[in-house]
């Protein structure tokens, strides 16, 4: 053996223990209970405790050994295999027709998801204000201006800053919601980017020079991974952000095949980052790094100068329309709205987070198991951890392939990105790692080839293919119906048709109130004191709500505002630690203080509660221009609504325990006026009262 040799094998041999170590580390954390042992918030799904796991493991062991047994001899293994050969054929001969088609069926697929699962509907507040923000640019403006009274329509994700009104997230994400506005559909837009994304998987794949049955086994694995299909039919930007990703990594591919200089291949690389950049900024950078030192590596080596310099120009031109766009709205180029909203502490880093919790290194580590430990189960909804077999190939393999090298680090980035941001991005899964999936499916599909290859044991390859169709039939038949059951049920309030409701009820021409939980009204109350959003969120979570009602009515008769109104309430969390959720309220938000007395007017709020409240947010997205939609705010109302000038109708939630439904009914103006002037923002504090924030 030469010198040279030697070393390629020691290499070798050391980056195969590299990467099972890693893999050892990760399902470990993905599986273990790290989460709970440093932060009891972050338990385990269910599914994977303890007599979960291994019953689904189990049950996919036992289903796959009778599979194995019954297609054991090569002339039944043929007659699954067949098909499958069918397809690689196929796929071989025509393979852009291919990706055309596969992308298509998973447009189509996603499309009867968002609309069978989803109701076409916005349903997390972050889709809500995404989508407000799409018709504003639909109309041409980047801002609206802002109401005399916002707290009557504020909502939490909402920017107020001098007299402009915005959403507080990237432009890239509404820009293209708008792009479906514009046919009133924005909810298409995620189907069409998915299924765009699944085509450009499988290119990505086919230009890597990857064995088409591995290329074939992952676009599928991709295209209809359950949470991949549930994200495609939201309206989060998770998905127009991956689409944009994989048209750079796709360019970046075609950029480097071979030594030739391709510079337009390089500035769609640089154009697809650009873009991703305007709607996810953490997670372009995540892929644009490992990009760039690949370009720049070629480029020296290669002397391919033009595609790393233009992949710079593709790059430039969408981030300065972004930058364009934040001087515009929040004031400053380099500064977001979610900046302006809740301040520096939004960012990555370790130190206290917007809503007062400290963010330190094993909370971050906490996060990030539950982030593994959520995607074991809603990466395939399989009865056993979806991460041990694109681990296992991870840690097999003998050689990577560069693109798979590519994929890998960029998820690592991402991984390293979130573990150091604060928030639990949780919906619809664990939603920051979508773009963890190519690199996932990937694997998944390289290991019966990979094991297959490392023993030369067709029979163990044949054993992982009757493990893997044990899983997909145990999956498709009792864990993604539940999960599609659960999708179909959640967020009831948030589906209904504000306009038909009105429309039934009358209501056009007139004042709609809609009548939040009292602790919403509370923060409300807050906002209108200009109180910072961080603050206000930190007040409600550790002030019981009676007090911090009352705090709030009493500093709105005078004029304390800002920063001075926030000095003025911070005593109030002198008795933070004393203060536990309310057993009164359906809202489980509120709290209380322990011992506290109840004057009359807060007992009303509760029993209001518990007769039934809507939530504000989603009459933003009504189209009736007529109707004038607010928020509740009791006896505040006298500030936007005018007696015997329009009719007046309140929208509730019906107290009905078995199914959520909405009700909108006219309010009696003489009964409104007798509320208004009878309540606590009219008078002084009661002496019980006056003890809860004393």
């Amino acid at each position: 053996m030469t010198a040279g040799a030697d070393r390629g094998a020691r290499y070798a041999h050391w980056s195969i223990s590299l990467r099972a170590g890693v893999a050892v580390v990760i399902l470990g954390v993905s599986i273990l209970p790290v989460g709970e042992w440093l932060d009891q918030r972050f338990q385990r799904a269910l599914s994977y405790q303890g007599v979960g796991l291994g019953l689904g493991t189990a049950l996919v062991a036992l289903l796959g050994a009778v599979l194995f047994i019954v297609f054991r001899h090569d002339d039944r293994a043929s007659l699954l295999s067949r098909p499958l050969d069918a397809l690689v054929s196929a796929f071989e001969r025509q393979p852009w027709r291919a990706c055309a088609l596969l992308g298509g069926i998973a447009a189509l697929l996603y499309v009867y998801v968002a609309w069978t699962v989803f109701d076409a509907t916005p349903l997390l507040i972050d889709e809500i204000v995404q989508v407000w923000q799409a018709r504003v640019f639909a109309g041409g403006d980047l801002w609206l201006p802002l109401g005399a009274h916002p707290e009557f329509q504020s909502i939490m994700h909402l920017v107020e800053q001098d007299g402009r009104l915005y959403g507080q997230f990237p432009p890239g994400g509404p820009a293209m919601l708008a792009l479906g506005e514009l046919i009133r559909a924005p909810w298409l837009v995620n189907p069409v980017s998915g299924g765009i994304s699944a085509a450009l998987f499988a290119a990505v794949l086919h230009w890597s020079g990857i064995r088409p049955r591995v290329v074939l086994g992952a676009a599928l694995l991709f295209a209809f991974a359950p949470f991949v299909v549930f994200q495609s039919a939201s309206h989060m930007n998770h998905v127009t952000a991956l689409m944009w990703l994989l048209v750079a990594a796709a360019a970046l591919v075609r950029a480097t095949r071979d030594g030739v200089d391709r510079p337009l291949a390089g500035f769609v690389c640089g154009l697809g980052l650009g873009v991703a950049a305007t709607i996810r900024p953490l997670d372009a950078a995540a892929f644009a790094v490992p990009a760039a030192v690949w370009l720049a590596a070629r480029a020296i080596n290669k002397r391919c100068w033009r595609a790393f310099l233009l992949s710079g120009a593709g790059v430039a031109i969408p981030m300065a329309a972004m930058l364009w766009v934040n001087a515009h709205t929040t004031g400053h180029p380099l500064t977001f709205g979610y900046t302006v909203l809740w301040g520096e502490s939004h960012g990555l880093g370790f130190h206290e987070s917007p809503w007062g919790e400290r963010h330190d290194w094993a909370r971050g580590v906490a996060l990030t198991a539950a982030y593994l430990n959520r995607l074991n189960e809603f990466l395939f909804e399989i009865p056993i951890p979806s991460l041990i077999p694109a681990l296992a190939a991870f840690a097999l393999t003998r050689r990577l392939a560069p693109v798979e090298r590519y994929l890998l680090v960029s998820s690592g980035l991402i991984l390293g990105a979130y573990f150091a941001y604060w928030h639990d991005g949780f919906y619809l899964g664990p939603r920051f790692l979508v773009p963890l999936s190519p690199a996932l499916a990937l694997l998944v599909a390289r290991l019966p080839g990979v094991i297959a290859e490392r023993w030369q044991a067709q029979r163990v390859a044949r054993a992982v293919m009757a493990a893997y169709a044990a899983a997909a039939i145990l999956g498709v038949s009792l864990m993604l119906p539940y999960r599609v059951r659960s999708y179909q049920s959640g967020f009831q309030s948030m589906r209904w048709d504000y306009d038909r409701l009105a429309a039934t009820a009358g209501a056009r021409n007139g004042v709609v109130l809609v009548r939040e939980s009292w602790g919403a009204q509370v923060i409300a109350r807050l906002w209108a004191l200009g109180v910072s959003r961080s603050f206000a969120e930190i007040l409600y979570r550790k002030v019981d709500t009676c007090g911090l009602d009352y705090a709030a009515a009493a500093l709105a008769r005078g004029a304390a505002r800002g920063a001075e109104a926030e000095n003025r309430l911070r005593p109030l969390l002198e008795d933070s630690a004393r203060v536990v959720a309310s057993p009164f309220s359906p809202d489980a938000t509120e709290r209380v203080l322990p011992g506290s007395v109840y004057p009359p007017d807060c007992i009303q709020r509760i029993e209001e509660d518990r007769a039934g409240y809507a939530h504000f947010a989603p009459v933003l997205l009504a189209r009736d221009t007529t109707i004038r939609w607010l928020r509740d705010l009791h006896a505040h109302d006298t500030l936007v609504v005018t007696l015997g000038d329009r009719p007046v109708w309140l929208l509730r939630r019906t107290p009905d325990t078995v199914s959520v439904e909405l009700e909108l009914r006219r309010v009696n103006t003489d009964s409104l006026r007798a509320a208004w002037y009878g309540s606590s923002d009219s008078r002084s504090l009661t002496r019980d009262a006056a003890r809860l924030f004393r």
